[in-house]
């Protein structure tokens, strides 16, 4: 039997996956998924998330602006997204964050539009994801800005960073996820850090079409594969691969609200 799992992090509307989409979330519901959840990175990529969600029933949409495309929001975007968020297949706000290794818009714009993110997920009681690249300290510092309101609701989606990072991220009430990269052969030092992260606030995802797990690394990602990175994470908690797999698709349900069949 299966593991039963959820990809916390898709991006089912890329051009990757136009020849062969519904053979792909075929193949996600037989391979054990319980849900997939694909992210906006742009008002119309989250216009496609929601549209997506509509059209398979265990897919569901996150919407926000990725801080890599924040320069290029044209007015009304924003209003736009929060008047998506409104949608019952939108479970989370985002990917939202702060990336400084592509430099494709300003760092002080990221800021604003990741506080912007913060304050509406919060407003809207969803949980909001995190994209982090090269930039762990500002991150840092925005989540302990938003954090002096209360405890935070969302994820540190794929993570790379280090323990001390992980930790605090966890203090203020993050979730950590992980992708296909935790199984590569030199990310032994992410395999360490993923068994210090308690067991209630790990989640796995793919990434798909990006950072395809050890053995298919190399290939196009899929929402099916995140059963390699789960059993990778099982190894390194001593768990059986079904347990693993049972206990973060319990904790994906619980962060967003998930009812299953």
């Amino acid at each position: 039997m299966p593991m039963s799992l959820i990809d916390t992090h898709a991006h089912l509307d890329e051009e990757a996956f136009e020849p062969d989409r519904d053979e792909i979330v075929t193949r996600a519901t037989e391979a054990g998924l319980q849900a997939i959840l694909t992210i906006g990175l742009t008002l119309s990529t989250s216009r496609a998330a929601v549209e997506l969600a509509e059209k398979y029933p265990n897919v569901y949409a996150v919407v926000g602006i990725q801080p890599n495309y924040v320069h290029e929001v044209a007015p009304g975007d924003w209003e736009a997204i929060q008047a998506l968020a409104d949608h019952p297949r939108v479970v989370g706000i985002g990917e939202t964050g702060l990336d400084r290794y592509w430099d494709y818009a300003p760092l002080d714009l990221q800021v604003e539009h990741f506080q912007q993110h913060m304050a509406f997920a919060r407003q809207k009681n969803l949980p909001f994801i995190v994209h982090c690249r090269d930039a762990a300290a500002e991150v840092l510092e925005q989540l302990k800005i938003a954090a002096a309101e209360g405890p935070l609701v969302g994820v540190m989606h794929s993570f790379c960073d280090d323990l001390e990072t992980a930790r605090a991220c966890l203090d203020m009430g993050m979730h950590i996820s992980f992708s296909g990269m935790v199984t590569f052969k030199k990310a032994a030092n992410l395999r360490d850090l993923a068994k210090e992260i308690p067991l209630d606030r790990i989640l796995v995802e793919t990434d798909a079409p990006y950072l395809a797990p050890t053995p298919r690394r190399g290939k196009r990602n899929e929402p099916s594969y995140v059963r390699y990175t789960a059993a990778c994470l099982a190894e390194v908690h001593g768990m059986t691969p079904e347990a693993f797999g049972e206990l973060t698709t319990r904790n994906a349900c619980q962060l967003f609200g998930l009812e299953l069949g």
